[in-house]
């Protein structure tokens, strides 16, 4: 590592280690304890309203190498980065972000607290994602309703949802709290808490009460059998989104069943 790849600028914490050929730009600010691999940028300048712009990286972050993180976004505490990840400028993110390999965040994107991101995950800009979403691989969030257009209408997940692998969520889509969106799904319109959303048209068929693995008894709402895996200070969160899962899942097959009944 060469001592002019780190800007005299940035603000770095205590305790912070360093990879070889890492390039640190002048409007970052590192927490303390954090670990930076080989061949990472960090504070990648930005054009428009992000210039100049400072990079926040909270403490007892891991960024893995090959990883570029432009300026003008704020990262909370606890955030983590797989290889060779790509976060543009205007991402502002709570705690204990865990971002794959491969990723592919496009900026102008608000992320909650306690977020998971598998590998391989595109995010369209103007996206919105509440606490706790889960986002498997190959999930591609758009934005641009007749592209190329120019235009963004960014999707929003709400807390608790979970996206599985090779789903498209298509542009100005709003998700509703602890929804599945299941695998190579074109998610639309506006889900309602606690859907079961499967196939190229996006139908809703039930709620998430219809998962359930028969082996094991696992079911969803998730946050009954994975709650565990989450840190202390998540716990009241996970609690309380679990509670409001449950009665927006009792809203909604009352609403499946009445429509049922008229039809």
């Amino acid at each position: 590592m060469t001592t002019d790849m780190i800007s005299t600028k940035a603000k770095i914490g205590r305790n912070v280690t360093l990879g070889a050929h890492v390039r640190i730009h002048d409007n970052v600010e590192i927490g303390d304890d954090t670990v930076i691999g080989d061949f990472c940028v960090i504070g990648h300048p930005a054009g428009g309203e992000y210039q100049g712009q400072p990079l926040q990286i909270g403490p007892r972050s891991v960024i893995r190498s090959h990883s570029i993180l432009y300026e003008g976004s704020s990262f909370g505490a606890d955030l983590r980065v797989g290889h060779t990840s790509l976060i543009r400028e205007g991402v502002k993110a709570g705690v204990n972000l865990q971002i794959g390999s491969f990723n592919d965040l496009e900026g102008d994107t608000v992320i909650g607290d306690w977020v998971r991101f598998h590998s391989n995950v595109h995010v369209g800009r103007g996206a919105v994602i509440g606490d706790l979403v889960w986002i498997f691989p190959y999930v591609v969030l758009t934005n641009d309703p007749i592209p190329p257009s120019g235009l963004k209408e960014g999707v929003t997940l709400g807390a608790g949802s979970a996206v599985c692998t090779s789903a498209v969520v298509l542009p100005g889509t709003v998700v509703g709290r602890g929804a599945f969106i299941a695998a190579m799904t074109r998610a639309r319109g506006n889900i309602p808490g606690g859907a079961l959303v499967v196939g190229g048209e996006g139908h809703i068929v039930g709620t998430i009460r219809k998962l359930r693995h028969k082996e094991s008894g696992k079911q969803h709402p998730w946050m009954t059998h994975f709650a565990d895996y989450y840190p202390a200070e998540a716990q009241s969160a996970i609690t309380a989104l679990h509670q409001a899962v449950e009665s927006d899942v009792e809203l909604l097959e009352r609403e499946l069943a009445a429509k049922k009944a008229s039809s």
